[in-house]
């Protein structure tokens, strides 16, 4: 007779056979998953389990992947998972050696308390942060903000800032969201929606056991931050990645944090020149990672019919902050935006006794989905090594984050072992970073034969020519 799962135990299996459900696989291969401790954050959900079940299902991906590389005998490869380093990577891997990180958030982004209770602003991007501005009429001060906050009902105030072209979201309850036209659409989504594409002139490429994504190149047009998570762990398993922005944007807080093994150019896709170069780049790409809200790529001539027009075989994997049906399938988002929308925030409030929104201690939502969109691209190139054939899937922030909802804990569980780093949690090495040495987190988890690693320290966006390297070089 099994015995019956520890508390702790329990929710993680529940979420990543939510997970590993979603991304197709079979219940059988959750017995090759094992996990080695059970830390976790003092928060209003299951949060620890939440880290460690959607790394662990892009372990078993990679491990589907390794299976299928070696013959499709029927087990899968050994994964070994850390719950207290899969919660730290949740937060930031680097450590810096001497130098710091810019700050998180400009002077600006933050909770503010407005007429009829609190609204986020996230204002790191200049063209957001003017936005609000221009709405609120102010110039960029806190005490300017918060005293012009104070006088708008905070739906008024979010729908003038996003109509503006800006990122705001008023605080709502988890049950307001499930009656909001956007939460019962994002709602009657799939946890990831997958379809199959079609034929590929290559299946098989030049992997090795150690590095299974050798030889394959990924082309990443995602920004902050779940789709940069995903392409991290490409690059991290061998892929070529390479990374386009548009010019002039940066995320310098991030960027160190996020941009290992990886080449980074910019592109204006706005411009002939660009969309025709970046037409040029997907016709040798295996993967394409994008984070574009609804209709945006359609709108310059690529959408995803083009995309499979010029690269068949391609595994196309995206993402969206709200969803991608009901009538906010278009807005802007960021992990913390949504966690405002949906709830998270008004219930970490409550449960902490608080009179202001509590949000996750950590970017959970954008974590989580990058590493269930690594996932996705792991199951379709397991899929074209078998068959030759593309593929097409995508999720969301919102989507994610009902599925954290489901696992809320009240009052706060005390038991677990605290979400802290020990002396063991960093690797060895050293990273030369472009802005100084640093080390980083030991790999949250461990497949058996596999050796993932960067061969590229952190580089700044912009640092290279949007072009591929050759094929052996």
């Amino acid at each position: 007779m099994n015995p019956e799962p520890s508390p702790i135990e329990a929710p993680r299996q529940r979420l990543l056979q939510a997970f590993w459900s979603t991304l197709g696989g079979a219940p059988s291969d959750l017995e090759a998953a094992s996990f080695h401790d059970e830390a976790d954050w003092p928060c209003a959900f299951e949060l620890g389990s939440f880290a460690a079940a959607a790394v662990a299902a892009a372990g078993l991906a990679l491990a589907a992947l390794g299976r299928a590389q070696r013959g499709g005998e029927a087990a899968l490869p050994a994964l070994r998972v850390s719950q207290r380093l899969c919660g730290l990577w949740f937060g930031f891997s680097l450590r810096p050696q001497g130098w710091q990180l810019p700050a998180p958030w400009d002077a600006v982004a933050g909770d503010y308390r407005c007429a009829d209770g609190w609204i986020r602003l996230h204002t790191n991007a200049p063209q957001h942060r003017a936005a609000a501005l221009d709405v609120l009429r102010v110039p960029a001060e806190r005490e300017a903000v918060a005293a012009a906050v104070a006088g708008w009902n905070g739906e008024a105030l979010e729908t003038a800032i996003v109509e503006r072209g800006g990122c705001a979201a008023a605080m709502r309850s988890w049950t307001e969201w499930q009656a909001h036209p956007q939460g019962r659409a994002v709602l009657a989504e799939p946890l990831l929606e997958r379809r199959a594409g079609d034929a590929a002139a290559r299946g098989e490429w030049d992997a090795t056991a150690a590095r299974p994504l050798q030889g394959l190149r990924v082309l990443d047009m995602t920004r902050v931050l779940a789709g940069p998570v995903a392409t991290r762990l490409l690059a991290g398993l061998g892929a070529e990645v390479l990374r386009i922005d548009p010019p002039g944007w940066d995320e310098p807080a991030v960027v160190p944090e996020m941009t290992p093994g990886k080449r980074c150019a910019r592109l204006d896709l706005r411009e002939a020149a660009g969309r025709e170069r970046w037409q040029s780049l997907l016709q040798e790409a295996d993967v394409i990672v994008h984070g574009y809200r609804r209709d945006a790529l359609e709108a310059l001539g690529l959408g995803a019919s083009t995309r499979r027009r010029l690269r068949p075989g391609l595994v196309d994997v995206s993402l969206d902050a709200y969803g991608f049906s009901g009538p906010w399938a278009a807005r802007r988002g960021f992990d913390s935006l949504v966690q405002m929308s949906m709830g998270i925030a008004e219930a970490g409030r409550r449960a902490t006794g608080g009179d202001r929104p509590r949000p996750l201690p950590v970017q959970a939502l954008d974590h989580a989905t990058g590493y269930l969109l690594a996932a996705a691209a792991l199951r379709g190139l397991e899929e074209r090594w078998r068959s030759g054939r593309g593929s097409q899937a995508r999720t969301s922030l919102a989507r994610i984050g009902a599925l954290l909802m489901s696992e809320a804990r009240d009052p706060l569980r005390a038991s677990a072992p605290a979400m802290q780093e020990i002396d063991d949690d960093l690797a060895p090495a050293i990273e030369n970073t472009a802005w100084g040495s640093a080390r980083r987190l030991r790999w949250p988890f461990e497949v058996e034969g596999v050796h993932p690693g960067w061969d590229r320290p952190a580089r700044g966006l912009g640092d290279a020519d949007a072009a591929w390297q050759d094929r052996g070089g």
